[in-house]
């Protein structure tokens, strides 16, 4: 039986998300039983193969950093299936989980809070190298002398703290960490969010350049436009937990499907001051995930919106080479 679910797995894909769900307890009962709970992604599905940049786009709170924590296992999920590399690693514990952690790893968003204030470069990046046995112990220093060069850093940041750097330093040392242990899939949570704009630019161009390099595989989370459209293969936009459109950054770009998609590119700045913006200004805030409204979740806010939408949710269909979206305008074209 279980030989029959792993052939049911695409062989080629690097990973493989399928109707992933978390959600969080918010209120419990004496005994212990959930009676509220906050739902931060809601059946979401997709594919990403070998060498290929997943961006995910969507406003503040959408549920696309935890969808990012999640497939690393950094949070449990509560349904649906997470594959890596053709192996279901959904329900596995932490200590079957060590040896694929190698494998999977993530750039946080804050460069200034996710590294230790006590420890020197050197032993950051060493650490890990020596946790997972990369390289024997007589050629850590040399590997990850290396390896900072490969990241821009000098070698005399070897023996510096984290508070003597700027945020694009610190960045780089947070690539740096996360490559150490020659990682597939990295998961970029905002990596360029916190930074100046010129530095974001060498930061990106970085990422593209060890991706190159060392054969990686990207799940991009952002909410960067312009920064996701230049990094990007494929794009997956969330709103309030759900994946509501998902494409090659052609179609995407080329033909947004649906209203939230199109209200977030009409967001997009344009250099030409001659270029009149049809901007789409959407009403009202974004709906509680704790409450999420029925139908679709959209609908509060959406331009287009009809009766069907605040009854029945839209089934996320496939328009056409793997453009998916869910939207009941759609469905009636």
């Amino acid at each position: 039986m279980e030989e029959k679910v792993i052939q049911e797995f695409d062989p080629n894909a690097i990973l493989e998300v399928r109707n992933l769900r978390k959600c969080f307890p918010i209120k419990k009962t004496i005994t212990g039983k959930v009676t509220q709970e906050l739902i931060a992604v809601d059946d979401v599905s997709f594919k990403l193969m070998p060498g290929e940049t997943l961006g995910i786009v969507g406003e503040s709170g959408c549920g696309k950093t935890t969808l990012g924590r999640t497939i690393l296992k950094l949070h449990e999920s509560n349904g649906g299936q997470i594959i890596f590399e053709g192996q279901d690693i959904t329900n596995l514990k932490s200590s079957q989980m060590r040896e694929i952690r190698k494998k999977m790893q993530i750039i946080f968003q804050d460069p200034y809070s996710s590294l230790p204030p006590r420890s020197t470069v050197g032993g950051i990046l060493s650490e890990p190298v020596e946790v997972h046995k990369i390289v024997p112990k007589s050629q850590i220093k040399d590997y990850v002398l290396d390896l900072m060069d490969k990241c821009g850093l000098r070698d005399y940041y070897y023996e510096r703290y984290p508070h003597e750097f700027s945020g694009g330093q610190r960045q780089r040392i947070c690539i740096a960490r996360a490559l150490s242990v020659n990682p597939k899939l990295v998961i970029c949570d905002e990596p360029v969010s916190a930074l100046d704009v010129s530095i974001q630019a060498q930061i990106i161009n970085l990422l593209k350049k060890l991706q190159e390099e060392m054969n990686l595989t990207y799940l991009f989370i952002s909410h960067d436009l312009s920064v996701v459209k230049f990094i990007s293969d494929k794009i997956g936009v969330m709103y309030l937990g759900s994946m509501v459109e998902f494409g090659t950054k052609e179609d995407i770009f080329a033909n947004p499907l649906h209203p939230y998609t199109q209200a977030l590119f009409s967001a997009i700045p344009q250099p030409d001051p001659d270029v009149k913006m049809n901007r789409i200004i959407l009403k009202g805030d974004i709906p509680s995930p704790a409450n999420p409204p029925k139908g679709c979740r959209f609908h509060t806010r959406c331009p287009k919106a009809m009766d069907i939408c605040s009854e029945i949710a839209p089934e996320y269909r496939d328009f056409g080479n793997g453009h998916c979206a869910a939207c009941h305008l759609l469905n009636q074209e």
